[in-house]
């Protein structure tokens, strides 16, 4: 069996109503799929995280290093690829694409042993895992506290247990906000907070003194990522949990955030820290440096099916009849390619979601789909 061919498919909608995190603005929803194909016909598909067309031409540069190679041997691969691309960056755009291509390596791999992934890795700890939505951003046009509101009533009446909002955009508007979602949710549901590095650590500390009281279960990515002392001081001069990795590649940028003690919960995400091969390998940092793994997961339903079967592996810490599984990010932003591109959708019912048990990811893609949502090339 070798590799006969590697596509890309850059996923792309306008958005109907745009939104702003702290330091972005949405008006556009773009993905880049890796679909490879080997000369026995079996496929595997993959996602990279972040920009799309900067991920396509990297991950198009990539193909040839991997055609008429042996999709099995995926670590092999790996090393090949960051080996040859390191010079054009350790960190970024690089491993976003290696992530994508390691992923469809992987899903290969499971239709061919016809197991799931999971199965693959070890075996699976869980079949299903509880989701949190993951939204509040700022609906541009529209009243702030008015849509957070109907949203966040939205997300209680779907059955979400647990749910992430967007802070950032002012301290005083911020506090407003978390003070209003908490007075609607209740005390029984879990409430995380998420400044897309949007604060410097004094306004970061000050918000998390101030919004302590409301019971929040982390406060993410309060400053910059290259802010590594600054996340540090964070631990100790407020009291909420500090949560980040998303932008962290690779065990090297994981390592470095967890020997400075930088978080107490990190969040890599499969589609750009390096793959499910990396992913594995940062799980034993994790349990080396006693921190808490509750991975990120934003893009297409392959993104969602990617991280399904990494919680399925996640191991219990500690593996005590008191532990809980961690929490599943489940995007409820506007995103059509979450549902809209698998023949069969992954979807919530009361918060939980069950884990494919299919080979590889467990998921078919919708071609047809796909094609309507494909930019051509």
């Amino acid at each position: 069996m070798q590799i006969a061919s590697i596509h890309t498919h850059l996923l792309s909608q306008p958005l109907d109503q745009p939104f702003d995190s702290a330091t972005m603005s949405f008006t556009i929803r773009q993905h880049l799929l890796v679909e490879i194909r080997c000369d026995n016909g079996l496929i595997g598909w993959g996602e990279c995280l972040g920009h799309a067309g900067i991920n396509q031409a990297i991950v198009n540069a990539m193909a040839p290093t991997l055609v008429g190679k042996n999709p099995l041997d995926i670590e092999l691969h790996w090393l090949a690829l960051y080996n040859q691309f390191r010079d054009q960056g350790q960190r970024g755009a690089t491993i976003n694409a290696i992530s994508g291509l390691d992923v469809a390596l992987w899903d290969i791999a499971g239709h061919f042993h016809q197991q799931p992934i999971s199965q693959l890795m070890g075996g699976a700890y869980r079949t299903h895992v509880q989701a949190y939505a993951t939204g509040g951003f700022r609906a541009v046009g529209k009243d702030r506290l008015t849509s957070l509101s109907d949203e966040v009533q939205g997300f209680m009446n779907a059955g979400f247990k647990a749910m992430k909002i967007k802070v950032g955009f002012g301290l005083e508007d911020d506090l407003r906000d978390i003070a209003a979602v908490r007075d609607i949710i209740g005390p029984g549901t879990r409430l995380m907070i998420d400044a897309n590095h949007g604060y410097d650590t004094l306004a970061a500390t000050e918000l998390g003194k101030r919004a302590a009281h409301y019971d929040i279960d982390w406060f993410e990515e309060p400053v910059t990522p290259e802010a590594l002392n600054s996340y540090k001081t964070l631990r100790t001069a407020q009291p909420i949990p500090v949560a980040a990795g998303e932008t962290w590649h690779t065990r090297w940028g994981i390592a470095a955030a967890l020997q400075n003690e930088c978080v107490d919960i990190i969040q890599p995400d499969i589609c750009g820290v390096g793959g499910l091969s990396e992913m594995r390998k940062i799980l034993t940092l994790c349990d080396i440096y006693g921190t808490r793994c509750v991975p990120h997961v934003w893009g297409t339903g392959v993104a969602l099916a990617a991280g399904l079967q990494l919680h399925a592996i996640l191991p219990p810490s500690p593996p005590s009849f008191g532990s809980d599984a961690a929490l599943l990010e489940f995007d409820q932003t506007p995103n059509p390619f979450r549902l809209g591109i698998l023949t069969t959708p992954i979807d919530h019912k009361n918060g939980i979601v069950d884990i494919p048990q299919g080979p590889g990811l467990g998921i078919d893609v919708d071609r047809d789909a796909l094609a309507h949502f494909t930019l051509p090339a």
